[in-house]
């Protein structure tokens, strides 16, 4: 059980206050970071938003008063500096945060972090908060901002949860929900959040290209090991050609999964500066992230991810053989 009154006393004795998440944010992180805001403003706290990537559009609905800030260094270092306290929310491996990593540490900031996936013991954070039970790191939020406030959350911080819960527990499908993710969920509803339009914005709105660009990758799937593996590749010549952008990926991983005997899909994206994204997403057949891991990456035993620095050829082959390897291992038993 994680002590959220003796953690508060961190954020009470801060009074300016940093919030971000990872590089090319996802709900989880957003909802948190929104909905911690939303919080610490009501307890008078100086605090503001800033992630190193642009804000998805389909999470423009938690950006009400432009309160979500793409980082920028002449326009937010001087506010750094007088900063007292950055929590981090889902971030998974320390480094996703960029460039602000070293604008914390050149000021000697402390951290909190809060996040759900697991972190090696030496970490640099100050302050490290870690639930690998919670399915979301919205749960996590959500208990803190319950501990410390009477009565329910508010609507502002209800959506941000709502959205941080729903979107890692995939709408409430994967194994991950729970009890608690359902309860969060009603007291959300009873506050007046409109939850089919939170799920129509993020899943039903998808653009032309988004559109264009499934239906390449649908057309170029590599399956192997019986069906059983399956993976695609996103390079910048494709992404070109259909006019999408990094933000139209999201999702492809899992819809991959979905395809009738696929246990394990893999998505291998090409970025402009020859840095390789891979996304790892498991039915629960197959632990996933040990590859992950061994990619310099990390996560959840069954949706994981790392960022390579190779070429994408390279990064292809490599992915592909450490994956196939370790689904044999586990079929035969080895691990």
């Amino acid at each position: 059980m994680i002590d959220w009154k003796h953690i508060n006393n961190y954020i009470n004795e801060a009074d300016t206050i940093l919030l971000t998440m990872h590089e090319n944010p996802d709900g989880d992180g957003l909802g948190s970071a929104t909905a911690m805001y939303h919080y610490l403003k009501e307890i008078k706290k100086d605090c503001r938003i800033l992630n190193v990537s642009l804000l998805p559009v389909e999470y423009d609905f938690l950006n009400k008063d432009d309160i979500i800030e793409t980082y920028d260094p002449d326009v937010h270092n001087s506010w750094i500096s007088t900063v007292d306290l950055a929590i981090i929310f889902d971030v998974g491996d320390y480094k996703r945060i960029r460039e602000l990593k070293t604008q914390i540490k050149d000021n000697k900031i402390k951290t909190l972090n809060i996040d759900h996936h697991p972190h090696p013991k030496e970490h640099p954070f100050t302050y490290n908060i870690v639930d690998l039970n919670a399915a979301s790191t919205g749960d996590m939020v959500y208990d803190y901002i319950k501990s410390v406030r009477k009565g329910k959350i508010s609507k502002l911080m209800a959506k941000g949860i709502y959205t941080a819960v729903m979107t890692d527990t995939g709408c409430f499908r994967y194994s991950n929900t729970n009890t608690h993710c359902h309860n969060i969920a009603i007291e959300c509803i009873e506050v007046g959040i409109d939850t089919t339009n939170i799920y129509q914005i993020i899943y039903e709105s998808s653009s032309q290209s988004r559109i264009a660009l499934l239906g390449k990758i649908l057309q170029n799937i590599h399956y192997e090991l019986d069906g059983e593996f399956a993976w695609f590749i996103i390079d910048q010549k494709l992404l070109s050609n259909v006019k999408a952008s990094k933000a139209d990926v999201e999702g492809f991983s899992d819809f991959v999964r979905t395809i009738r005997g696929v246990e394990v899909s893999m998505m291998v994206m090409e970025y402009e500066d020859r840095n390789c994204r891979l996304n790892f997403r498991s039915t629960g057949k197959y632990t996933i992230n040990g590859v992950a891991i061994e990619l310099g990456g990390g996560g959840h035993k069954f949706a994981s991810g790392a960022i390579v620095n190779d070429p994408l050829d390279s990064v292809v082959k490599n992915a592909v053989e450490k994956m196939k390897k370790s689904i044999l291992e586990q079929r035969s038993g080895v691990v």
